[in-house]
């Protein structure tokens, strides 16, 4: 049974949607042995509804952040479950910061400029203890994890062979950060620069991506990319900033 407020988005993949426009993406993972892995924790504001989905679940096994940005690990100090990250995402998951160094946010567009520190600081949900590490290669509820370093430089996503699919937090964005909306349809692009550890890995990382030739990319935000072949629509996303 599915929990209430989830969407069933592919085989064992759930999602819950929330915060602003419902565009931050929470995953739930069933593992082939049953383990329920929750993928990245978004913005505190959806902690109600996280802990319900989880008491809903029976219990849920592990946290894997995707990155450690306050906009995906808001919910995990709070939850109970131990927290996973890469190595190089845990000096600022346990970081009391609400945003790493690098940000730059004089990169953006005003009047956004202005609003945005405002905005992270309502998303986070502060530091959290990291308990253990994933690297590529290692296995996540039947997912094999994948090193997408450049928005962040410890930025991991789950790639599952068999169906294809992908699910990578903010190596790819199907929204435009700058204008505070969805990309239309079937569009993606590289994260925003403002907000890139490594803008040109960043971009490397999208073409990682484009060459496992995914059918499906579920992301951090928004809905997810799906087609026969998404290589041209990655390619063109890594070269969209």
């Amino acid at each position: 049974m599915t929990p209430k407020g989830l969407e069933e988005v592919g085989d064992g993949i759930f999602v819950l949607r929330g915060d602003l426009k419902k565009g931050m993406n929470i995953y739930f993972l069933r593992g082939p042995d049953g383990e329920i892995v929750q993928f990245d924790a978004g913005s505190r504001s959806m902690l109600r509804a996280n802990r319900r989905v989880a008491q809903e679940f029976g219990g849920i096994d592990r946290i894997v952040l995707g990155h450690g940005h306050c906009d995906h690990r808001g919910t995990a100090a709070k939850l109970g479950p131990p927290v996973y990250c890469h190595p190089d995402e845990v000096a600022d998951a346990e970081s009391d910061a609400y945003k790493p160094d690098y940000f730059d946010l004089s990169l953006m567009p005003m009047p956004v400029r202005l609003i945005y520190p405002a905005m992270l600081k309502w998303w986070d949900g502060g530091a959290v203890k990291i308990a253990g590490t994933v690297e590529e290669g290692d296995t996540v509820a039947g997912f094999e994890v994948v090193h997408f370093p450049g928005h962040a430089p410890g930025l991991i996503g789950l790639w599952r062979e068999s169906d294809r699919t992908a699910v990578v937090s903010d190596t790819v964005y199907f929204v435009d950060s700058a204008k505070l909306k969805a990309l239309p349809h079937g569009e993606a692009s590289v994260p925003h620069p403002a907000f890139a550890w490594n803008h040109q890995r960043a971009k490397e990382s999208v073409r990682k991506l484009a060459a496992l030739k995914p059918t499906t990319v579920h992301a951090g935000h928004e809905e997810a990319l799906h087609g026969d072949d998404l290589t041209d629509v990655l390619m063109a996303a890594a070269d969209k900033y």
